[in-house]
């Protein structure tokens, strides 16, 4: 069974990259209308930013934390989400193809669900998020005052890799539901564009309650809040053990075990729309 599912990843990772390139060339055939794209959605993506700058024209610091601390937590959760919404952005569109009924050819085809909702209309302009947050991200590590240890160099590194993983995880989990509730997209955006945008600023600004939910409920704080103020320098709010800011990747993995077993178990309860 193991050698089964083996096989069958393999093949749903062909077929995503095949269908992926699909994409791409079809959306490289108007190059200067993907450019415009991509430079609209940096640019929408670069309002938060600006809102932060607008704050920090009034105050000096923000949750305890200097402009470019807020900087650096700012570009680690906006590229970690901009790469899982990239690669995975399309579940949340599953809510309207179960309406319209044409979730049910996807069951027919020879290719797992997963790797067709995940590959459907990739949409490569979501690159603007990604370089815009890089860029913040690269102004950020020279201007806060840190010491760049090996440690913190490794753990700036895997934020993004781990955050994007866990994001991604929230889209999947949030296509499940979507199989379920036969729509409710918004409860999907509400961990996935809310949680980008909660990560943004400073824990210390938020209740106690609620960075214990993000922590041991969903966890949010995992994608940087917990890694980011151990590199700044700053406790977290919660006064966890200090092992606890390496555990994204595990999380990560824990993450993904958990919402493929959500993900299958929707899909086998899935009802069809009979439209």
């Amino acid at each position: 069974m193991a050698e089964g599912r083996l096989v069958q990843g393999w093949w749903g990772l062909r077929a995503y990259g095949h269908t992926v390139a699909m994409w791409v060339r079809s959306t490289m055939t108007y190059r200067a209308s993907f450019a415009l794209l991509t430079f609209g959605n940096l640019a929408t993506t670069a309002l938060d930013f600006a809102a932060i700058l607008i704050m920090f024209s009034h105050v000096d610091q923000l949750g305890g934390l200097a402009l470019p601390e807020v900087a650096f937590l700012y570009a680690t959760s906006t590229t970690a989400f901009g790469l899982a919404d990239l690669f995975l952005g399309s579940f949340d569109r599953i809510g309207s193809r179960i309406r319209d009924g044409t979730f049910d050819t996807l069951l027919v085809r020879p290719v797992p669900v997963l790797a067709q909702i995940a590959a459907d209309r990739f949409a490569l302009r979501r690159l603007g998020r990604i370089t815009q947050g890089a860029v913040v991200l690269g102004w950020s590590v020279t201007a806060v005052d840190v010491a760049w240890t090996p440690e913190n160099i490794l753990l700036t590194v895997l934020m993004p890799i781990s955050g994007a993983v866990i994001f991604g995880c929230f889209f999947v989990a949030g296509g499940a539901f979507q199989l379920w509730a036969q729509d409710a997209a918004e409860v999907q955006n509400a961990f996935t564009y809310g949680g980008t945008t909660l990560l943004q600023y400073p824990p210390a600004v938020f209740g106690r309650e609620l960075v214990r939910g993000v922590t041991f409920v969903v966890p949010l704080a995992f994608v940087n809040w917990l890694p980011a103020l151990r590199v700044l320098g700053h406790e977290d709010p919660l006064g966890l053990p200090g092992w606890v800011d390496w555990a994204a990747p595990g999380v990560a993995v824990l993450c993904c075990a958990l919402t493929g077993l959500l993900w299958r178990a929707a899909l086998r309860g899935y009802r069809s729309t009979g439209s």
